[in-house]
C-alpha cells in the first residue's frame, strides 16, 4: 500500500549517495561490474551483491518459517518478504561496503516460482531501479543456481542436477541452451521430503529437509518403498503417499520408527536420482556432476552421487548452504553475465512468471559448446 511504497521512497533517497550503515568501503577495480541480485521466488527473500569476476561482496538472506506441520501460503510469504527485503537490501549494500552509485544493475527472479512473492520483490526492483537510474536484468531462478554452483566451485561442464523444493531436473549444456534430460514427472523431491516431514510434525526451522536429514541417520531399518523411474524421469507423488501412509500405521504400533521412514525415504528417492543422473551422464559422455538447488545440501544426496561419479572417473562438485539454498548472489551472479551480453529489460519487461523452463532461456555468456 502507500507506507510501504511511501518508506521504499525514503529508503532509496537515502541511500542514492551514500552507504549508511558505515560498511566498510569496498574499492571498485576499473573495469569491473558490480550486480546486486535479488531473490524471492519461495520462503526465502534475498539480496546478493557480485562482481563480473565471480566475487560475492555480500549474500544475507531470511527465510519465512512458519509453525511444524504446516506449509508456506504464497500471501503469507509475499507478505514477509515485503517486511524485511528494504532491511536486507540495506544489509547487502553495507557488507559489500558499496554505494548504490557503484551498482551497474539489479538482477530480479523472473521464475519459476510462486507468483506473490515473485512480484513482491520485482516491485522493489522497479522502485529502486527508477530511483538509483540502473538497468534491470530478469534471470531465470534455475539459471542462476547453475551459473553459483560453476562458479563457486569452478566446474567447468559438469551434468547439474539440480534438486529444490519446487524444481528436480537433470541439465546439461549444449548449444547455448542449459538442456533438461531428465525430471520429475509430478512434484520435486524437496516438496516430497517438506511434505513427509510435516506429516510426521517436524520442525520448518531451519528447513523440513534438513530435519529430515539429521533424523534418517537414527533409521536403523530400511522399509521398501515404490522406486519409480521411468526412462530419464522420476515420479515422486507415490512414494510420499507410501511413506505418509506407513507413518500413519506403522509408527504407532511399533513396526518402525520415524526415523527409519525418514532413511528409508531418502535412500529410495536418492538412489533414483543417481540413476537418471548416471544415465545423463553416458548420454553426454561427461565424467563430472554438479548438485545445486537446495536439497543439494544434503550430505547424504552427496556422498551417493560420488560414490557412482568415483566410478566413472569424474568428480563431484556440491556447495555447502551458503550457495546451494536459495540467495541473491547466485541471481546477482546469472543477472550479470547476461548484463556484459547486452541484455536488460524496459520496466514494461520486468515480468514474473511462475513457469519459465531452464532450457527456455539462451545462454548468450557460454562460448565453449
Amino acid at each position: 500500500g502507500f507506507s510501504a511504497c511511501h518508506s521504499l521512497t525514503r529508503f532509496a533517497f537515502a541511500n542514492a549517495r551514500a552507504m549508511g550503515g558505515g560498511g566498510k568501503a569496498y574499492a571498485k577495480p576499473p573495469g569491473v561490474k558490480l550486480a546486486m541480485g535479488f531473490e524471492g521466488s519461495a520462503n526465502k527473500v534475498a539480496v546478493g551483491v557480485v562482481s563480473h569476476t565471480g566475487d560475492i561482496l555480500s549474500n544475507p538472506r531470511k527465510t519465512y518459517i512458519t509453525p511444524p506441520g504446516t506449509g508456506f501460503l504464497p500471501r503469507e510469504t509475499a507478505e514477509h518478504h515485503r517486511q524485511v527485503i528494504l532491511d536486507i537490501v540495506q544489509q547487502a549494500l553495507d557488507e559489500a561496503g558499496i554505494a548504490p552509485s557503484d551498482l551497474d544493475c539489479l538482477c530480479y527472479t523472473k521464475g519459476p516460482g510462486m507468483g506473490a512473492p515473485l512480484v513482491s520483490v520485482a516491485v522493489v526492483v522497479r522502485m529502486l531501479s527508477q530511483i538509483w537510474k540502473k538497468p534491470i536484468v530478469p534471470v531465470n531462478h534455475c539459471v542462476g543456481h547453475i551459473e553459483m554452483g560453476r562458479v563457486v566451485c569452478g566446474a567447468m561442464d559438469p551434468v547439474v542436477l539440480y534438486v529444490s523444493g519446487g524444481n528436480t531436473q537433470v541439465i546439461a549444456y549444449n548449444e547455448r541452451r542449459y538442456r533438461i534430460f531428465g525430471e520429475t514427472i509430478d512434484i520435486a523431491v524437496g516438496n516430497c521430503l517438506d511434505r513427509f516431514a510435516r506429516e510426521i510434525g517436524l520442525s520448518n526451522d531451519p528447513s523440513p529437509g534438513y530435519n529430515i536429514e539429521q533424523l534418517a541417520k537414527k533409521g536403523t531399518k530400511y522399509i521398501d518403498m515404490p522406486y519409480t523411474v521411468k526412462g530419464m524421469d522420476i515420479s515422486l507423488s507415490g512414494i510420499e503417499t507410501f511413506a505418509k501412509s506407513e507413518a500413519r500405521t506403522k509408527i504407532d504400533a511399533g513396526e518402525c520408527t520415524a526415523a527409519d521412514l525418514c532413511y528409508s525415504l531418502q535412500e529410495t528417492i536418492f538412489a533414483m536420482l543417481v540413476e537418471i543422473t548416471e544415465r545423463t551422464m553416458a548420454h553426454c559422455n561427461a565424467n563430472d556432476v554438479l548438485i545445486v538447488g537446495g536439497v543439494g545440501c544434503n550430505v547424504r544426496l552427496q556422498e551417493m552421487m560420488r560414490v557412482m561419479v568415483g566410478e566413472r572417473g569424474g568428480k563431484l562438485y556440491a556447495t555447502d548452504d551458503r550457495y546451494c539454498i536459495d540467495n541473491g548472489a547466485m541471481i546477482a551472479y546469472a543477472g550479470i553475465l547476461a548484463f556484459m551480453e547486452g541484455q536488460t529489460a524496459t520496466m514494461a519487461e520486468t515480468i514474473c512468471t511462475q513457469r519459465y523452463r531452464t532450457d527456455d532461456v539462451l545462454v548468450t555468456w557460454r562460448k565453449d559448446k
